[in-house]
């Protein structure tokens, strides 16, 4: 059975592949599973029929069949167990990925989205200069520590896996405030996450999305 995911009409990040849609759209990808897209506008993200799948109101959804799962992770986890190619075969390979997944998820995501809005919805406030270099401190901490780990290793264990995926879509939001460049093994493992196939067919559909909407 085809799955259904649900993805912004008009996406606020301006087709940069940051929605969240995104990250269920690359593991799609790189299983080779075939999906559908139903477009949700912000009007209708808050409308009973979404709010019985997503209770919060967002995106990304995933139907299959008679199950319906909500927030980006347990997603992309779901489709990892479902198909080869995203979790290793070794049990404890496997594990390590998965605990890659949630370091993504839990340590580095907060600090980075955090710094986000902090830009985005915190500069005409009177404490935001002081703030600011608070914030970004704690996002360099976070890459610091990450860059130590990854070295000079292509992925961070052993083969591409869920890990990378989400760990690079994560860093993917740094790419405009500049603190990803202070860190070159970091910026070159982004690289190579947005280098994968998969990845550029996900981006190419998202994309799409958002040049149309721009065209109505």
């Amino acid at each position: 059975m085809t799955p259904t995911i649900t993805a912004f009409e008009r996406s606020p990040d301006s087709g940069k592949g940051l929605a969240r849609d995104m990250r269920v759209r690359w593991a799609l990808e790189e299983v080779g599973q075939p999906y559908d897209v139903r477009l949700l506008s912000f009007k209708a993200m808050k409308e009973p029929a979404h709010l019985a799948l997503h209770p919060f109101g967002q995106i990304p959804t995933y139907e299959e069949g008679d199950l319906a799962l909500f927030e980006s992770g347990a997603i992309v986890f779901h489709i990892a167990e479902r198909h080869a190619g995203l979790l290793p075969d070794d049990v404890n390979a496997r594990a390590r990925a998965i605990t890659w997944m949630f370091a993504a998820l839990s340590t580095m995501e907060p600090p980075v989205i955090d710094l986000a809005f902090a830009r985005l919805l915190e500069r005409d406030e009177a404490w935001y200069e002081q703030r600011l270099p608070v914030v970004e401190e704690r996002v360099r901490k976070r890459l610091s520590e990450l860059s130590g780990r990854l070295g000079d290793a292509e992925w961070l264990d052993g083969p591409f896996s869920a890990g990378d995926l989400m760990m690079a879509s994560v860093l993917l939001r740094l790419k405009a405030s500049g603190l990803l460049d202070q860190y070159p093994n970091l910026s070159a493992y982004v690289a190579r996450g947005e280098a994968r196939p998969a990845y550029r067919r996900a981006f190419e559909a998202q994309l799409a999305v958002f040049t149309a909407a721009s065209r109505t």
